[in-house]
């Protein structure tokens, strides 16, 4: 079978007589081996590109000198003039230092250029922003990575830019780094990672639970994970109305809980101890008991696919959830999970169905934050996000198998938009008052602009379509890959 360039087919490749665990691993080599091939063929995936005519050379004069001191001077004399005077305003640095780069841990400080660039074309072609990956050495001089360096690499550069999306920083740095420049900057810091993930996780597990006929302060969850992510999807749960007490959180050395002195002595993990003091109250020790009659696992920890065991899911509760969201490969594969009984299978991944990824969540919510000039986004504006996600979802039409919108609903981006705006007014750190109609104008036009622009890039030319024998190659590989 020819492969469709979009990919739409790629699940009728694989040879027929793959099990589906062949079928899942082939399915991650090729993508793998394409990506090489493809970011090489391109040079990368972004570029800069003017946003305003230039109609003869002395239009030069205009945008540069001499006419261009009296932006200058305009915005000395008015900081909050650059955010309309220039792109600071639909600007965003994603900011790095590859030390957790997805599941391969540190990647040195340009390993990340891949997801940073990644994350820009996502901030362009879903939200209409404009995002530059900057990947930052945070070494200091005994080779160790000082969040510090970050911290004052990011107060330094705010000034460019609208908004900070933080990536890809190992704990326990991560919760100081954003902690810290929440405080500091007087514009969005953002932690994808941290936030992006909780805020999607939030969705989907508001309308997986719906589908199952269960409430969120009554269901007993369990975490695999407590790095920055777990971390703050369980802070969410919690300032959501998840009860605690029922809540069982575990890294790699064990459940968390009040008798963690390991956790409370190192006052790097903060954000752990908090999740120690107020989860686990019977201090339950091993993931076999914890997971008996749960209702919800949210695996964020260690790519799989044998990390979760199919014995845990069998012994969850009727109905139960399981969100398996490690990149590149999940805790479990979907099909093993529905094997034992799982209801509702989530991946990080948009190959399967139910992609919980924070690519539907953090487009929308920066572009409602950019939109009103907010000075942060809270976890006000996180939880109002999922809610947004989950009711957009639940109002097209929800079942196990597709629980909240995916990258493709074009419109759940600008609804995000106007709904985190909103909720920025209220809590007071906007700099605009715009109506909620104002936002889903204005960011669904952009957001248009730009998936037009990058259609008319390839129609003209500029962008080429990649050879088929790139494709063809990359599966030839992957399936040779599996099959030894």
């Amino acid at each position: 079978m020819k492969i469709d360039p979009s990919l739409k087919n790629l699940n009728e490749l694989f040879p027929a007589d793959f099990s589906e665990d062949q079928k899942a691993r082939a399915k991650t080599q090729f993508l793998k081996n394409l990506s090489v091939e493809a970011h090489r063929f391109y040079g990368g995936k972004m570029q800069t590109v003017p946003k305003s005519g230039i109609y003869g050379f002395n239009w030069f004069n205009v945008y540069y000198t001499p006419g261009v001191s009296k932006i200058s001077t305009s915005i000395r004399e008015d900081g909050d003039s650059s955010f309309a005077l220039s792109n600071r305003g639909n600007l965003v640095a994603v900011v790095s230092d590859s030390t957790r780069v997805l599941g391969d841990g540190d990647c040195t400080p340009p390993g990340g250029l891949g997801v940073m660039e990644g994350k820009a074309m996502l901030m362009k072609y879903l939200g209409g922003v404009d995002g530059v990956a900057l990947c930052v050495d945070s070494r200091g001089a005994d080779g160790k990575n000082d969040p510090d360096k970050i911290i004052e690499f990011v107060k330094m550069a705010q000034h460019s830019f609208g908004a900070v999306n933080l990536e890809d920083i190992s704990q326990p740095n991560c919760f100081k780094v954003l902690d810290e420049l929440r405080e500091a900057c007087d514009i969005p810091v953002w932690h994808d990672d941290a936030q992006g993930t909780a805020c999607i996780t939030l969705a989907g597990l508001i309308n997986a639970l719906k589908l199952a006929g269960k409430k969120l302060s009554e269901a007993k969850i369990v975490m695999l994970g407590a790095g920055a992510a777990n971390t703050t999807v369980a802070r969410l749960i919690i300032t959501d109305g998840g009860d605690p007490s029922k809540m069982i959180v575990f890294d790699s050395s064990g459940s968390l809980h009040a008798g963690r002195e390991d956790i409370k002595k190192d006052k790097r993990n903060y954000r752990k101890w908090e999740i120690c003091e107020k989860t686990n109250p019977a201090r339950i020790a091993t993931m076999d008991e914890a997971i008996q009659g749960a209702d919800v696992l949210i695996a964020l920890s260690t790519p799989g696919p044998d990390t979760v065991k199919r014995a845990w899911i069998k012994s969850m509760a009727p109905k139960s959830i399981v969100f398996a969201c490690a990149n590149p490969t999940p805790e479990i594969w979907p099909y093993a999970a529905k094997e034992e009984g799982a209801f509702i299978v989530a991946t990080g991944r948009g190959d399967f169905p139910n992609q919980v990824n924070n690519s539907v969540c953090f487009p929308g919510i920066l572009k409602g934050a950019l939109l009103v000039r907010a000075r942060k986004i809270t976890d006000g504006m996180a939880i109002r996000c999922a809610y947004s996600i989950a009711e957009f979802s639940e109002k097209r039409g929800i079942t196990p198998d597709n629980i909240i919108a995916s990258m493709q609903e074009t419109e759940v981006f600008a609804v995000e938009a106007a709904d985190v705006a909103q909720q920025a007014i209220k809590e007071g750190v906007a700099r605009l008052n715009l109506s909620w109609d104002e936002v889903y104008s204005r960011a669904k036009a952009d957001i248009e602009a730009a998936r037009a622009l990058a259609e008319d890039l390839k129609k003209l030319g500029h962008v080429k379509e990649p050879p088929m024998e790139m494709l063809e190659k990359a599966l030839e590989q992957a399936i040779a890959a599996v099959k030894k």
